[in-house]
C-alpha cells in the first residue's frame, strides 16, 4: 500500500510541477489497490470459487466487450488488443490457481478444461497475442506443479520480465543490429517503434520529473498523427516519459513487490508460481502495448495477486498447505 500511495503521489507531484491529467493513473492505482483488497477478502473466504468466478467473468469480459477486441483497422497482434491479450492471461491465471487449489479431481478437471478454453478463445477473437498469453501461462502453471521451492522461480519471473523491459528500450534507443531490431519491429504495427522511440526522447529530455502525466500525446512527435490515443502503448516507457525515472522506479517497485509477497504467501507454491507467471505475462504485454491503460486489467491483476496470497481461514488449509503446498503438486489431469 506504501509504494501504490507513492505512486498516486508521485503522479500529483508531476501534475503539479509540469502540468498535465493523473486521473489515469489514479484511476489505475485504485482499481490495483481495490482488486488486491477484494482479493484477499474473497480469497481468504473462498480460496477455490473466488478464483474460479473470477476466471469466467475474465474470459466473458474479453469476449463481450468490443473496446478490448481488435477492429478491423488495427496493424498489429498488440496494439488495443493488448487489453484482450491481458485479460485472457488472467483468466488462465486464475483458473490455473482455482485448479491448484481444489482436492475434488472433478472439479480440477473442469477448471483445468475452463484455463485450456482460453488459448482458443484468443484465436476466436482474432488476438494472436491473447493465445500466446494463454498458453504461456497454461505452460508455467503445468511446470508449477513439479516445483519444490518458489524462490528461484519467481526470481527467473523476475528477470524475465526485465529482460522484456530491455529488449524494448534497446528497440527504442537502436541499440540493436539491424537485422535483430527489424525483426523484433515486424511484430508490432509500423508506428509503434517510432512511439517507443519519441518516449524516449522525452524520458531523455526530461529524466527528473517527466513531462506530466498525460501529457505524451500533447508533446510526442508522433502522438497528434496517430488514430489511437495519445500513449507510446509501453507502460515503461510511458512512466519514464511522463513522470521521469523515479516513476519507472515506483512501477518497477510494485512488481517486485508483488512477486515478494507471492514468495511469502502461505498458499500452496503451485498456486504463488501460477499466479507469477500470469502477472509476468502481464507485465511483459503491458511493456509493448497498453494492456494496463484498461480499468478491468488493473483491476483483475489485483484481484489475482491478492488470491494467490490470501491466507485461507480453513484450518485444513493452514495445517496442510502452507509454504510449499506439499499436498497439492499433483499435475492437471489429461
Amino acid at each position: 500500500m506504501i509504494l501504490l500511495g507513492a505512486c498516486a503521489a508521485w503522479s500529483l507531484i508531476t501534475a503539479a510541477a509540469r502540468g498535465g491529467r493523473p486521473e489515469g493513473l489514479l484511476l489505475a492505482v485504485l482499481a490495483l489497490a481495490a482488486g488486491y483488497a477484494a482479493g484477499r477478502v474473497s480469497g481468504a473466504l473462498l480460496p477455490v470459487a473466488a478464483p474460479c468466478v473470477g476466471a469466467a467473468a475474465g474470459l466473458g469480459l474479453a469476449v463481450a466487450l468490443p473496446g478490448f477486441s481488435p477492429g478491423p483497422w488495427y496493424a498489429g497482434p498488440l496494439g488495443p488488443a493488448g487489453g484482450t491479450a491481458a485479460l485472457l492471461a488472467l483468466a488462465t491465471g486464475a483458473a490455473c490457481c482455482a485448479a491448484w487449489a481444489t482436492r475434488v479431481p472433478a472439479l480440477r478437471t473442469g477448471l483445468a478444461a475452463l484455463a485450456c478454453a482460453t488459448v482458443p478463445a484468443g484465436l476466436a477473437l482474432g488476438s494472436a497475442a491473447g493465445c500466446v498469453a494463454g498458453g504461456a501461462v497454461l505452460l508455467c502453471a503445468l511446470a508449477a506443479g513439479s516445483a519444490h521451492g518458489r524462490g528461484r522461480w519467481l526470481a527467473g519471473l523476475a528477470v524475465a520480465a526485465g529482460v522484456v523491459t530491455a529488449a524494448l528500450w534497446a528497440v527504442a534507443a537502436g541499440a540493436l543490429p539491424d537485422g535483430l531490431a527489424g525483426a523484433l519491429g515486424g511484430w508490432f504495427p509500423a508506428h509503434r517503434v517510432p512511439q517507443w522511440q519519441d518516449a524516449l526522447r522525452l524520458a531523455d529530455h526530461h529524466p527528473g520529473l517527466g513531462v506530466g502525466p498525460g501529457r505524451f500525446g500533447e508533446l510526442g512527435d508522433v502522438g497528434g498523427t496517430l488514430p489511437a490515443d495519445g500513449r507510446p502503448h509501453s507502460a515503461p516507457l510511458q512512466q519514464a516519459a511522463e513522470q521521469g525515472l523515479v516513476g519507472v522506479s515506483l512501477l518497477a517497485g510494485v512488481f517486485c513487490w508483488i512477486l515478494y509477497a507471492l514468495w511469502r504467501s502461505a498458499r500452496p507454491t503451485p498456486v504463488t508460481l501460477t499466479a507469477g507467471a500470469a502477472l509476468t505475462v502481464l507485465a511483459a504485454l503491458a511493456s509493448v502495448s497498453n494492456a494496463l491503460s484498461f480499468t478491468p486489467v488493473t483491476a483483475g491483476a489485483g484481484l489475482l495477486a491478492g488470491w494467490a496470497t490470501a491466507r485461507p481461514w480453513s484450518a485444513a488449509w493452514s495445517s496442510r498447505d502452507a509454504g510449499q503446498g506439499t499436498g497439492s503438486n499433483r499435475p492437471f489431469p489429461a
